[in-house]
């Protein structure tokens, strides 16, 4: 458990703040020394190594280190960053790595000791950066790492260093191994002195090989060698916020930040710093003195002039307390927060909505799947199987190895070498051996769990791996195991559960919630009469021993129970057995989660008689157990239906092929009917057939869409077997359609939908992209004689833009085009009455891509033939000549808008309370867990709206069955592919800005100074409601009379601006172009939620930032309905629609600075961004101004 260090410099932290200096290599490097510098007095010459200065130039680094001390700097940097064997060995150096690390400790004690004082003590940093080599990739083995820092560490203390500096970290296992190392010096010398470590997050927001910070504390909070955690170098203060609050926020111990001297920017053709001192005091500043952070440090690039100025601004104050520091500052328990992590992320132990799913199909004992797997030695076959479970909602993944004849170390390092970085999920390490379990947790990055423990020999064994599991900070599965035997009773179970947890506690200083009790399943199949009470023991157990250790966690292997039953039993017995386990205080459970059934799917007869079967109701006449397994007499697996293609003529298998979205065997097929039809014919009028046959079942709500992708896919592949049997003939084609997004808009999923239905229904199809101006579609026209245009747009402003395209394309007489428009801001009336009024030639709306194959379908066989073009509407349908459409509610040109301009003083409330923001102008966040960022996606609009899983006609009851059995799994599949493949970058960057009302015009100001509004203010002009209650956005701030009257003098603001990166969209294209539809729609509609997602979530972070989110609901589904104080507005949507003032929100959040801009249309680029505006008034909502 962890305990503060008795350490003068650990007391001093409890009272004020300490400056620390680190920028060591970085100063050299401004020397620009020469070779001569590391000519030794003795002529040995190592040019290029920093640590050689040590001998040769000792000089230099002492007036370094005497810059910073000079100006009030408490602990700077020894010169050894380099210092170990890997490194050193590249100067032939290897050797003599204790030798330079206690000449670096001694060369820094010189100077520091002149500086030293009773009153101001100062100390030297022992620096011992990462190497070259990164474990987790295969580059040096756990024993090299531990070996070599063992040595650097032994060198420095016995030069008298006064703190290890674990530092730049960008691998945890490196990590781990020089903590190792670190530990091993100290038992060799005999002396303890306090260790940081301190990892590096890239601009990307998490470590090298995508750890995030959230991942690294996780892997280092339970190690107890660490005294001080941190982050330091790759990226500025500004970078660094989220990190230091996530830091202060949640870690125990004394926080760490040594952000470098800004990014490096080229300036005359050399890498600069740029910050200033004044900017790096300030962002130093917030840390303390808004997070609580206690070492104010710097990285590459800072200078003593920087220091000189935090110290003036911060002073040697004690930091702001912090909750989680309540153990180290006053001795208080602080909570530990049990979570286990992965490479790439940090998993809690307890769930919010859930328990603690163990993935259980990568057990060699319990899965043959993966025993013939593991025997084969198929590691992407492996690989996997475990993405399967995380797909299929699993939290962490059971991994065991041991089968009788293998051997598991061996077989181990295979599987855990394959799983450390292609498994998103932490790993359960499961053995009774210890040198696998030994092998595998010194081949891991990030905080697994060992199962696991127990008493079956005694103290022998559990004293053996419990050294294991501390020193490599893993969780452990404890279970009631004893010399006796299985435990059985209560009171049994809980005998053993002490002897394991005073062992696992008290001796070696495990923490209680990293201990899973596993009081054991026995099953309830067999009739025995001593096991038929076992269930009731066992959750009484669970339920006892959490009462009297408050702070451990339990778990179970839950499949045990129902042994020897049929599939539809068991999984009926093991769904209420778990769910009676959870409320009796279970917390985990090792199953397989696509076989655990909700209660409420659960007829009723079975539910009551298993739950009689698991607390033993017997009665006269009525055994539970006869009776379940009586139940299921005639029951027998539900297999998924498919109708036998084999006996159909080829040409109807093909068409069937094409409407299930087959693809296995396929070539066969084609293969087959290629010997009595020829290409073109197969493609014409068998696998359109299909094609057909899909369309009809999608539009009558039959199909989902991401099956008629699926379909889609199958024929691009089916044509692309055929095209080698084809003759390039004149007019093979149904016609040659121009597809754009219009002038400036960004989105691109529906014209690609467009693109992919016709060009697997016969139709030659020129995607030429997004924000296409009129001018290149027209050129790509002509060019290939196209039969139509197809032109689609997301937002309001691209109906106006395609309004301008029409009006172009007539005043250049070349409207003998069809153009069919599409996109979610148009509207069927607005289309076929307006824009027919305004075009010479005809125009139609397709609603879906279905709707405009089916325009096509009878406009281009109209156009060749030279006959009239129809006039449609709605699913091609022709348009009567008596039909009459309802006024058109989009605003033409020249339409009479002043209303909108005018102001009006509403009935809205004044003088309500401002909220004080924790900081004033903008901020960058970076590194945010995407595992933080998923509860807020908005699973209705992503599974309906994005990916259009419909209910149709479904029950309720069959829709919801149909998402947990179909749809999830997709969606777990996305979401661990985003984080192993680092798809997504979030990124917001937001800020407060003071501001006043002038009548429609909110003016903002940038900055507060001395109390005041400062800089150049905007302006941002809303609309008013033309009618009603007359709002206006405006009227929910201060305005500027009433700061003229007296009082306060200016309102807060709140802008945000999210975005999930480039990549994402990069990505959706790639799928594109490779013709994965399906996994296109997925992976485009997933994206553009987790925005949403992000955007919800700073929402929350502002709000509770203003001090209003106490009025929020406790339900994710109300907060999604706007239940709370301070509502968001976006432009572009219904309260504020113009687009155009998205200027001045960028002038004010410089969003660039996160690789966001603006286009010519003024919406944000990539995609997957967006912004709001935030007003706190209470009586703050959504309403309509049009």
């Amino acid at each position: 458990m962890y305990r503060p260090l008795d350490h003068p410099l650990l007391h001093r932290l409890r009272e004020q703040v300490l400056y620390s200096a680190g920028p060591i290599g970085s100063t050299l490097l401004s020397f620009n020394l020469g070779p001569e510098a590391y000519v030794s007095a003795d002529g040995e010459a190592h040019d290029g190594c920093p640590e050689w200065l040590n001998v040769s130039n000792p000089a230099v680094l002492e007036k370094i280190y005497a810059s910073f001390y000079e100006v009030g700097v408490d602990a700077v940097d020894s010169c050894s960053f380099g210092a170990n064997p890997v490194v050193l060995a590249e100067f032939d150096l290897a050797d003599r790595t204790r030798e330079l690390n206690r000449l670096a400790a001694e060369v820094i004690g010189r100077v520091r000791d002149r500086f030293a004082t009773p009153d101001h003590p100062r100390y030297a940093f022992g620096t011992m950066g990462p190497g070259t080599k990164l474990p987790s990739l295969g580059h040096i083995t756990w024993d090299e790492l531990v070996a070599g820092s063992r040595e650097q560490a032994i060198g420095l203390i016995e030069g008298g260093i006064d703190v290890l500096k674990v530092e730049t970290c960008q691998d945890l296992l490196q990590t781990k191994a020089y903590l190792t190392g670190c530990e091993q010096a100290f038992e060799f010398t005999g002396k303890r002195i306090p260790v940081i470590a301190s990892v590096t997050i890239e601009t990307t927001g998490t470590m090298l090989l995508g750890s995030d910070i959230a991942c690294a504390l996780t892997t280092l909070e339970p190690l107890d060698i660490v005294d001080i955690i941190g982050i330091n170098c790759a990226t500025g203060p500004d970078q660094m916020i989220e990190h230091a609050r996530y830091l202060a926020e949640h870690s125990r111990r004394p926080v760490f930040i040594g952000p470098n001297a800004g990014l490096p920017e080229v300036v005359d053709g050399q890498a600069c710093y740029t910050l200033t001192p004044e900017q790096f005091a300030k962002h130093q500043h917030t840390f303390v003195n808004e997070f609580g952070t206690n070492v104010v440090a710097g990285c590459c690039g800072t200078t003593p002039e920087m220091f000189r100025v935090a110290i003036e601004s911060i002073g040697r104050r004690a930091p702001e307390p912090r909750s989680a520091r309540s153990e180290f500052l006053r001795g208080e328990q602080s909570a530990y927060e049990a979570n286990v992590s992965s490479i790439y992320q940090s998993v809690p132990i307890e769930q919010d909505i859930s328990f603690l799913v163990i993935g259980e199909r990568t057990n060699a004992t319990g899965s043959r799947a993966f025993r013939d797997l593991l025997l084969a030695e198929d590691l992407d076959g492996i690989v996997a199987l475990a993405r399967e479970q995380a797909a299929e909602g699993a939290h962490v993944i059971d991994v065991m190895v041991d089968y009788v004849g293998r051997d598991g170390v061996a077989d181990m390092d295979r599987v855990a070498t394959a799983l450390r970085t292609q498994s998103t999920l932490p790993l359960v390490f499961d053995s009774t051996e210890p040198p696998v379990i030994e092998t595998a947790l010194k081949l891991y990055a990030g905080k697994a769990i060992v199962n696991s423990i127990n008493l079956e020999d005694g103290e022998r064994k559990i004293r053996r791996v419990l050294p294991l599991i501390k020193r490599h900070g893993a969780a452990a599965i404890a279970l009631t195991i004893d010399e006796e035997g299985q435990a059985r009773t209560t009171e049994w179970k809980l005998r053993v559960a002490r002897r394991i947890y005073y062992l696992a506690v008290n001796e070696y200083g495990m923490e209680p919630g990293d201990l899973l009790f596993d009081f054991l399943t026995f099953p309830l199949s067999g009739g025995q009469e001593d096991l038929r009470k076992d269930a009731m023991e066992t959750f009484n157990a669970i339920k006892q021993m959490k009462e009297e250790f408050p702070g451990v966690h339990t778990t179970l292997g839950v499949s045990n129970c129902s042994f020897g039953l049929k599939p539809a039993a068991r999984r009926v017995l093991n769904s209420v057995f778990l769910f009676e386990a959870i409320d009796h205080g279970l917390d985990s459970a090792i199953i397989n989660a696509k076989q655990i059934v909700p209660l409420n799917r659960i007829p009723e007869e079975q539910l009551n008689t298993a739950r009689d079967l698991i607390y033993d109701r017997r009665s006269d006449g009525y055994d539970p157990l006869t009776h379940f397994i009586s139940l299921f007499e005639n029951v027998t697996e539900a297999k998924e239906n498919k109708a036998d293609r084999s006996k159909l003529p080829v040409e109807q298998r093909l068409q069937q092929r094409i409407i299930d979205g087959d693809r296995r065997g396929l070539e066969d097929d084609l293969e087959e009917a290629l010997g009595h039809f020829d290409a073109l014919t197969i493609i014409n009028e068998h696998l359109l057939d299909g094609m057909r046959v899909v369309g009809e079942l999608f539009g009558a709500g039959k199909m989902q869409l991401p099956f008629v992708l699926q379909s889609a896919e199958t024929m691009k592949q089916s044509v692309a077997y055929l095209e080698p049997y084809m003759e390039k003939a004149a007019g093979s084609t149904k016609g040659k359609v121009v597809l754009a997004t219009v002038r400036g808009d960004v989105h691109d999923i529906g014209k690609n939908l467009v693109d992919i239905i016709l060009s697997n229904n016969g139709y030659t199809t020129y995607n030429i992209g997004i924000k296409q101006p009129i001018q290149n579609i027209i050129e790509k026209a002509q060019e290939v004689e196209a039969d139509a245009i197809g032109l689609s747009g997301l937002l309001v402003k691209s109906t106006v833009v395609m309004r301008e395209d029409l009006e172009e394309l007539n005043s250049r007489e070349l409207f003998h085009y069809p153009v069919i428009l599409g996109g979610a801001a148009l509207t069927r009336r607005y289309v076929e009455e307006d824009l027919r009024r305004l075009y010479k030639g005809t125009v139609y709306y397709a609603q879906d891509a279905f709707e405009g194959l089916a325009t096509l379908d009878k406009v281009v066989p109209a156009a060749r033939e030279g006959r009239p073009l129809p006039v449609l509407t709605r699913g091609g349908a022709e348009v009567a000549a008596n039909s009459v459409y309802d006024p058109v509610l989009v605003a033409a040109p020249g339409t009479d808008t002043s209303s909108l301009d005018e102001y009006v003083r509403t009935e809205i409330a004044r003088n309500v309370p401002i909220p004080t923001p924790p900081f004033w102008g903008s901020r960058i966040v970076r590194g945010i867990p995407l595992r933080d960022i998923y509860p807020w996606i908005n699973e209705t609009q992503l599974f309906r709206g994005q990916w259009q899983y419909q209910r149709g006609d479904r029950s309720e009851e069959e829709y919801n069955a149909f998402v947990d059995e179909e749809v999830r799994p997709v969606f777990r599949r996305w979401a661990e592919r985003a984080i192993s493949d680092q798809l997504l970058t979030p990124q917001v960057v937001y800020g407060y800005f003071p501001c006043l009302t002038d009548k429609n015009e909110l003016i903002c100001w940038p900055d507060v100074k001395d109390g005041k509004p400062v800089g150049e203010p905007v302006r941002l002009k809303y609309p008013r409601q033309s009618s009603g209650a007359r709002k206006c956005i405006a009227d929910f701030f201060r305005s500027v009379e009433e700061a003229a009257a007296g009082g306060p003098q200016y309102d807060v603001v709140a802008m945000t601006l999210v975005t999930m990166g480039a990549k994402a969209s990069e990505f959706a294209q790639k799928l594109f172009e490779t013709n994965e539809y399906r996994d296109y729609l997925h992976w485009h509609g997933f994206s553009v939620e987790s925005a949403e997602a992000l955007a919800e979530m700073w929402h929350r972070r502002v709000r509770e930032e203003l001090g209003i989110a106490g009025n929020d609901s406790p339900t994710m589904k109300e907060l999604f309905q706007a239940h709370y104080q301070g509502a968001r507005y976006s432009f572009g949507y219904p309260a504020c629609p113009e687009l155009e003032e998205q200027v001045k929100m960028k002038t004010l959040l410089q969003p660039e600075r996160i690789g966001v801009e603006l286009s010519e249309t003024f919406q944000w680029h990539p995609e997957q961004s967006t912004a709001a505006v935030v007003a706190h008034h209470p009586e703050a909502r959504y309403f309509v101004v049009k």
